[in-house]
């Protein structure tokens, strides 16, 4: 099966349904980037008036880890994927439709290149920035990804 947008999103609606029932939606996937929009409602807003900041964390991880499970996929071997470490930070109220994007596909190649290759595990860090509707950032995630490739 390969990885797209639509089966992104029935995949979190069986397998992570606070980021579904939040919003979280997975826009575009290519080689090379990811898009996933959310949008701040009542669900997903926090004591402050704007969207909860694990909101965007849910949303930004998906964008890398879209790329991730696709690359790991088009591989064509058994590749174990996890979180190591994340960083954020916030720059501005997130209010209306949050756009995140990575366009980081090329490090993910490398990476599990590099873990065929070498049969040991590997590490990349992605990022995904979140983008108001007026252009503005709001939001910056770090993601650092583990790679390795099952025997």
């Amino acid at each position: 099966m390969n990885v797209s947008p639509s089966k992104l999103n029935t995949f979190l609606l069986f397998k992570l349904p606070a980021a579904y029932f939040c919003g979280v939606r997975t826009k575009s996937l290519n080689d090379t980037t990811c898009i996933v929009s959310v949008k701040h409602r009542w669900i997903n807003q926090n004591p402050f008036n704007s969207m909860f900041w694990a909101v965007q964390g849910m949303a930004a991880e998906l964008t890398t880890g879209a790329l991730v499970m696709s690359k790991a996929k088009e591989s064509g071997k058994r590749v174990s994927i996890l979180v190591a470490t994340n960083n954020a930070s916030f720059t501005k109220k997130a209010t209306g439709r949050i756009t995140f994007s990575c366009d980081e596909g090329q490090k993910v190649d490398e990476a599990i290149t590099q873990a065929i290759q070498t049969g040991e595990g590997q590490t990349v860090w992605l990022n995904a920035k979140g983008i108001n509707k007026e252009g503005v950032q709001v939001s910056d995630f770090n993601f650092e990804w583990t790679l390795k490739v099952k025997a």
